[in-house]
């Protein structure tokens, strides 16, 4: 049997399919914008989510034997707004998870309401990019618009509620809303409360590996392909990627390079840190994980390659970085507000340290460095807890680079081991479509049956040493400069 993976991006749908035994079929990519109407804004059309994912589902099925496509399931950018009327028309532009126009919101949430509250409620305090504050956002600024509101969703399940008339979530997508009381698997009646919403208009929840419907009839005809291809709820995109990387279980870790920057710890068990650091969310194999998440990854590389330099050929640039570890040009990859750990939208993209032989490459290595700093800050938080992690699974666009990796092995001070495969929450989304229709009996046999490491990256203790001091030297810097940010708005 064949099985489809659809991952709702930022920039692009990357559909994936994929037989019983993991083995890939076709890949299918089809790219859209994202619109910055103001600055620190971030919205896209859900109508070319769905449009462009059709298109996608149509390509990948094009040469196959289309009776043999027995499910589809999704990995999604988590956090984003879409909000639908009466009609089921989509209200407004869905609000991305990288907005961050609800500064206001969220300091009423983490203040007035207060942060041991909201972790009380959701194991959660609440981020600009989290739902709920957006759903306040359109209370207060577009009142019209909220009193519209019939039915709220996140990206992914905008595009299962088109495809089968289900109006479905799973528990690893819902974790990021700030509306799920995650220890408990339910919805928040007191959140729905502070956010002025009733329960029904919020999805029904269900694993990422359960079935949610089938093929509605017109959208089978159109794909060709029979109404009985089952659905399933899918994940978030990291809780998706984590399946894809076999990250499930208890005690795992992976490194995920995209867009955004995640550190994914999943677990057994739910737990949550003091301060709130890491999110703790439901996880797509039925348990939890902890997870850090930075906002600007493989895309600060991207912005300082394709905006500032000028090239698409990033591997060109990175053939001049050769002294690892003795750079002495920092890079603060804040480009839109950061997350995990210091929740602060104000904090912007900074470079310190250039004199007058910085040269471009110090400057590329500095952009590659600051991300890998990033990470660790996470990581430290997550050791805090006792959490030891010596290895980690790594995936995502940004795991192509063999000096990134090598960059992130040894400022973690931990093995990378790469994967046969790194499709991402693609990939991840076509294996929870398989658990739905009995090919294996949980995520984590199709985690063991499917997933294969192939390689290790390992640190070097010489190198691991400079790049220890290199970390305690950035980690100043961001209290350092923090209290310049909101001035630069």
């Amino acid at each position: 049997m064949l099985y489809a993976g659809i991952d709702l991006g930022t920039s692009s749908v990357k559909l994936l399919l994929m037989d019983e035994k993991g083995d890939i079929k076709k890949i299918v990519t089809r790219e859209y914008d994202c619109q910055f109407p103001h600055p620190g804004w971030s919205e896209q059309d859900p109508y070319v989510w769905y449009e462009e994912s059709i298109k996608g589902l149509k390509e990948l099925v094009a040469d196959c034997d289309k009776s043999q496509v027995a499910g589809i399931s999704f990995g999604g950018q988590m956090h984003g707004l879409v909000i639908l009327d009466e009609e089921d028309r989509v209200i407004r532009p869905a609000i991305l998870w990288n907005d961050s126009r609800t500064t206001e919101e969220n300091d009423y949430l983490n203040n007035t309401i207060g942060k041991e509250t909201l972790s009380k409620y959701t194991a959660n305090i609440s981020f600009t990019g989290f739902t709920a504050s957006k759903i306040l956002w359109v209370r207060n600024k577009e009142p019209e618009n909220f009193a519209r509101i019939k039915k709220i969703m996140l990206p992914k399940d905008y595009l299962a509620y088109r495809l089968t008339g289900v109006n479905c979530t799973d528990y690893s997508d819902a974790s990021g809303m700030l509306l799920l009381d995650v220890a408990n698997k339910r919805w928040s009646k007191e959140m729905c409360e502070i956010c002025h919403i009733t329960e029904d208009m919020l999805p029904t929840l269900y694993e990422s590996y359960e079935k949610v419907g089938c093929l509605l009839p017109e959208v089978a005809e159109e794909l060709g392909l029979s109404e009985k291809v089952i659905v399933a709820a899918g994940a978030g995109d990291n809780a998706a990627a984590a399946v894809a990387t076999g990250t499930v279980g208890e005690g795992n870790c992976n490194l995920s390079l995209g867009t955004s920057g995640t550190v994914f710890i999943s677990s057994q068990k739910f737990g949550v840190d003091d301060n709130n650091a890491l999110h703790s969310f439901d996880a797509a194999d039925g348990g939890f994980h902890l997870m850090g998440c930075m906002l600007s990854a493989a895309s600060c590389n991207k912005w300082w390659m394709d905006e500032i330099i000028g090239t698409k050929d990033y591997a060109a640039e990175q053939k001049d970085i050769t002294k690892l570890g003795e750079n002495h040009v920092y890079f603060l990859p804040y480009l839109m507000g950061e997350r995990s750990p210091y929740n602060d939208p104000y904090a912007r993209g900074t470079f310190i340290g250039m004199t007058m032989d910085t040269t471009r490459a110090d400057m590329t290595q500095a952009v590659l460095e600051g991300v890998a700093f990033a990470l660790r800050d996470s990581i430290e938080v997550a050791r805090s807890l006792g959490i030891h992690i010596d290895a980690s699974k790594i995936c995502g666009g940004g795991a192509k680079s063999p000096l990134w990796k090598t960059i992130i092995a040894n400022v973690l001070n931990i093995r990378l081991d790469i994967l046969k495969t790194e499709e991402g929450p693609s990939m991840g989304g076509a294996m929870l479509a398989a658990v739905a229709n009995g090919e294996y009996a949980s995520v984590e046999d199709a985690a063991k049956a499917i997933v294969e490491v192939v390689d290790h990256v390992e640190p070097t203790p010489e190198l691991a040493a400079k790049y220890e001091a290199r970390y305690q030297q950035f980690k100043q810097v961001y209290p350092t400069v923090k209290a310049l940010f909101p001035h630069l708005q």
